[in-house]
């Protein structure tokens, strides 16, 4: 038996395919597409179709731009000589908010990942071997998420980079500020010890 008209059905289950959004949340949002005045729901669909049309991967760093290049590949006070790698375009914006970082970027849009089918071959690999080829870098930070598909995206990378003699370097993790050590578990307390700096 259908619950609902086949039109806020198929709006629910587009809300669905969305990543973090489960059945219960899609049909929540369904019902509040349904009931914003026509205007709103028009520009909301604008939106989205004005994102898709103009927002696209930037030819040096792969991250999302709507201009020719993006802005921070444009900033001639960046130092290009260090290039930060992270997963997705996401990851970009957290390392620009903690303020400490001068260098420029390459996004390789997703990790590999045996288990859901992504290769080296599905990330922008190849385009990051290219700037590095260059001869202008003189450091690769690997800032990939420190589970087992940025760690072995991060081991890959490197291998690669290894013959261009460029420095390869992993972002430190340990033990977040505030916490508590008693509630880290063994892995975060090796890699505080590991990455831990003198004072």
């Amino acid at each position: 038996m259908q619950y609902f008209p086949a039109a806020l059905q198929d709006l629910a289950d587009h809300f669905a395919r969305l990543p973090g959004i489960g059945g219960k949340t899609a049909q929540r949002l369904a019902f509040y597409m349904l009931g914003l005045p026509e205007a709103e729901a028009q520009d909301f669909a604008d939106a989205i179709m004005q994102a898709k049309k103009t927002v696209h991967t930037c030819p040096v760093c792969q991250n999302l731009t709507d201009r020719e290049v993006c802005p921070i590949c444009d900033d001639e006070m960046r130092n290009r000589s260090v290039i930060c790698v992270v997963a997705e375009p996401k990851d970009v914006i957290a390392m620009e908010r903690s303020r400490e970082f001068n260098g420029v970027y390459h996004v390789l849009h997703g990790v590999i990942s045996p288990l859901n089918h992504i290769t080296q071959d599905d990330i922008r690999v190849k385009e990051l071997l290219q700037r590095v080829a260059t001869g202008e870098v003189a450091e690769v930070i690997m800032a990939t998420n420190p589970d087992t598909e940025g760690e072995a995206t991060a081991m890959y990378i490197s291998r690669l980079l290894r013959p261009m003699e460029v420095k390869v370097t992993r972002l430190a993790y340990g033990v977040p500020v505030g916490s508590q050590l008693e509630y880290a578990d063994e892995v975060t307390l090796s890699r505080a010890l590991e990455g831990r700096q003198e004072i």
